[in-house]
């Protein structure tokens, strides 16, 4: 799933990620095999800790829709949990009761990566006692919410420290009237025709994949197909379904903008959600054995990592003006769009993005019940600079997903700053990202030692 800047658009068809018309996904990758024998008996322990945390989450699944992002494992435990899932009070107690496991046999951990392994399990597993806990009607704050699933307590802005950027938007778009509406008409001139989609975003998605194919390589044979939908929530999602493929769809329902085609191919492809699942399954599923990352469950930890790395991918892969000069030597043309004289569209854009984080403050004052639904529709109008339609698909995605909004600008946000932490070298900044996308990642991981 994708939010970028003004409104929910997706790139991540996940996205991302991004990454939410969510979906059980079903792969054929085999899981490699461990061989018991020579793994030390704490390793071992936590083999079988995941094992028993795979048929759980599967089974957890069966009680909510969308639950689980991804699944690529054995069909037969997926087969066999939705043939006999336990009921919601009994799988939060086995919930706790593998937590009170894990920490027993993590304190005997000596590896530095089984150790990581075993923290990310306990994150998850929070995650899913806390999700077990909503579904039984219980209600937390958006950030208690937020820390509690995610992993992370977002610390909100007031609207009024975003003032001096909805000042720097009207010196761009200066005239009488609501500044939203200005502003969608301007934007309006970018926008995709229908038929030129196809080739826009085919163009695009081979952009992304070259620039971060320089730098990370991909298992042989990788592929991703892409669709069109409408009637969703998000603009776009990725199902990745395992053996490193990847259903990416892209929702229709609001005018697609020239801007959202880099994105949508980075956040949800390249360096985005499809890449991330390629490494995860690659490194960690087939390589070691590691179970647990054959399933994704949408509410856990491991969405501020997909949507965190999705996002500021696009950074990654297109610094500085190189975003601008694709879109207005290639993508614009191929669009049939008129190459502006100047570079005020793209000046629009970047101050519009420091905006991005009022939409937090948003839902938090409206999951809490400080606000009503129109009041969150008119304040995202107002903030976020969009229509009514697209205010009301931004307040609906929260509607369905709630706390999940902080995944992608407060993820974006610690992921920039792990990554280019010291001021490294693109190389090295890849090689971060590399190293991001390949290992058991916590929110936790990303923060300054």
């Amino acid at each position: 799933m994708m939010l970028r800047s003004i409104i929910l658009v997706l790139a991540a068809a996940s996205i991302l990620s991004g990454c939410a018309a969510n979906q059980t996904v079903r792969g054929t990758a085999d899981v490699a095999a461990i061989d018991v024998r020579r793994a030390p008996a704490s390793a071992q322990a936590l083999n079988d800790i995941a094992a028993t945390y795979l048929r759980l989450t599967l089974e957890i699944g069966t009680h909510e829709d969308g639950y689980i992002d991804a699944y690529y494992g054995p069909s037969e435990l997926k087969t066999a949990a939705e043939a006999a899932p336990r009921d919601k009070p009994t799988l939060l107690a086995a919930t706790r009761d593998l937590t009170a496991r894990l920490n027993a046999t993590a304190r005997r951990l000596s590896d530095p990566l089984d150790r990581r392994r075993a923290a990310f399990l306990s994150a998850q597993l929070r995650a899913a006692e806390t999700r077990l806990m909503m579904m039984e009607g219980t209600r937390f704050t958006f950030a208690d919410e937020a820390e509690r699933l995610f992993g992370v307590r977002p610390q909100l802005k007031p609207f009024a420290s975003y003032d001096r950027h909805l000042a720097a938007v009207e010196a761009l778009v200066p005239g009488d009237g609501p500044l939203a509406t200005r502003v969608e008409a301007y934007l309006d001139a970018f926008t995709i025709p229908k038929d030129r989609l196809q080739k826009v975003f085919d163009v695009a998605i081979a952009r992304c994949r070259g620039r971060s194919l320089a730098h990370i390589p991909m298992p042989d044979g990788e592929s991703f197909r892409l669709e069109f939908v409408t009637g969703k929530s998000w603009s776009g999602y990725n199902y990745y379904q395992g053996a490193y493929h990847s259903l990416i769809q892209v929702n229709t329902d609001l005018p697609i903008r020239l801007s959202r085609a880099l994105d949508l191919g980075c956040h949800e492809g390249y360096p985005g959600h499809h890449l991330l699942n390629m490494k995860l399954e690659e490194k960690l599923v087939k390589e070691r054995g590691w179970t647990e990352f054959s399933v994704y469950p949408l509410y856990s930890p491991q969405s501020l990592i997909a949507e965190g790395t999705a996002n500021y991918g696009i950074d990654l892969a297109f610094p500085e003006a190189s975003k601008a000069e694709t879109e207005r030597d290639v993508l614009m043309p191929l669009a049939e769009i008129a190459v502006p004289s100047d570079d005020r569209y793209w000046q629009l854009l970047k101050a519009i993005d420091a905006l991005g984080g009022a939409r937090l403050t948003i839902a938090q004052q409206y999951l809490d019940g400080v606000i009503d639904r129109p009041t969150a529709v008119a304040l995202t109008q107002k903030y976020l600079l969009v229509s009514g339609k697209r205010a009301e698909q931004s307040v609906s995605f929260t509607d369905q997903y709630r706390s999940y909004v902080i995944n992608y600008g407060l993820g974006e946000t610690m992921v920039r700053a792990h990554v280019e932490r010291g001021k490294p070298s693109r190389d090295e900044m890849w090689r971060r990202m590399a190293k991001l996308v390949s290992e058991p990642t916590l929110p936790s991981d990303l923060l300054a030692r």
